[in-house]
């Protein structure tokens, strides 16, 4: 039963972010007097990605990813900046909530893996069954948690209930609970070094995953399979897969123009730190890729709404896909080979 009624409130910073993972770790790490951006932390975390999966469902559609599995984002920059971390999910619902309570207790901001369904201070039109958002908790109000959501202008509160029912959200990647923090951090640490892991590694998923489900591989087996859904699926399914495919590229998280975007703006700010200008012209290449994704969601978009003109057909939105595809390639084999100079 939940009879805690003391208060406690850590002295914790909230900052607004554009996507929920690289907000949080952004966060959490600043909070410890690390002082990285949230597009630093998506680039060495390596959190650019495609996936397609037509095997798994959600909603009867195929899973569509612009991101790395949940997580992993977190995970990587720790251990590229030599952080010590804990991260642990529950079987037992009230035993999650009190390792909670104890743990923000102790004074330690903790991030939770949570449902946007039942999330209260969403709008309603904005809650869908997603299991991968990243809440921090900073303190406790009687029945109230204090909550730093980084897609949100200011903190927000849930109550007890409300929080234990979306740690443990139904569905495809359940968070079962799954709560994390930082342990210890690192008195110096290698950016450059954490900069160049990380670039050489998303190069490496993005190019070079044997699966062609992934990466580039991934974007052109979408489009190709996309060109033959009406004839093969019938309009009215045909619509609902390319409606799953602009969902999953702007609704979930910031989707893959936004991901584009932001590591436009890590290559940036790498450029700088590496003292490598080459990488401005990767930014301005990525950021076009990032451009033409979002002309890909618009042309897909008038199409699900039956807005489409002649020249807005389901060949043309996956030849722009093929052509995202050419242009990421490109830019990922030049990153591939970067080098401490």
């Amino acid at each position: 039963m939940n009879e805690n009624k003391e208060e406690i409130r850590i002295d914790f910073q909230h900052y607004q972010a554009a996507h929920c993972e690289n907000g949080v770790t952004s966060s959490l790490l600043k909070h410890y007097n690390i002082n990285l951006s949230e597009a630093m932390v998506f680039g060495i975390g390596s959190g650019l990605f495609f996936s397609y999966m037509p095997f798994l469902k959600l909603n009867y559609l195929p899973v569509i990813s612009f991101r790395p599995l949940p997580g992993m984002i977190f995970r990587r920059v720790s251990k590229r900046i030599g952080i010590k971390i804990h991260s642990q999910k529950f079987k037992d619902h009230e035993k999650s909530m009190q390792v909670l309570d104890e743990t923000i207790k102790k004074g330690i901001p903790t991030g939770c893996r949570v449902g946007v369904y039942h999330l209260t201070y969403f709008p309603r039109p904005y809650r869908f069954h997603f299991n991968a958002h990243n809440i921090i908790v900073f303190g406790r109000e009687n029945d109230n948690y204090l909550i730093s959501d980084p897609i949100m202008e200011t903190p927000v509160t849930l109550t007890y209930k409300d929080l234990l029912r979306v740690r443990y959200a139904r569905g495809i990647s359940a968070p079962k609970g799954r709560m994390y923090y930082i342990e210890d951090v690192p008195e110096k640490y290698d950016l450059s070094k954490a900069i160049i892991k990380g670039i050489r590694q998303n190069s490496k998923h993005m190019l070079n995953i044997p699966v062609p489900l992934f990466g580039v591989k991934g974007i052109r087996y979408m489009a190709r399979r996309m060109k033959k859904w009406p004839d093969k699926l019938g309009e009215k399914k045909a619509s609902l897969y390319l409606g799953q495919v602009v969902r999953m590229l702007e609704e979930i998280g910031t989707g893959g123009a936004g991901f584009r975007f932001i590591y436009a703006a890590f290559l940036q700010e790498a450029a700088k730190v590496l003292n490598q200008d080459w990488l401005n012209e990767m930014s301005r290449k990525m950021t076009e890729a990032g451009d033409q994704w979002r002309e890909f969601a618009i042309i897909a978009g008038r199409i699900f709404k039956g807005r489409d003109s002649e020249e807005e057909s389901y060949n043309a939105a996956a030849e722009i896909l093929m052509d995202i595809a050419d242009r990421e390639e490109q830019i990922f084999r030049k990153l591939k080979k970067i080098s401490m100079k």
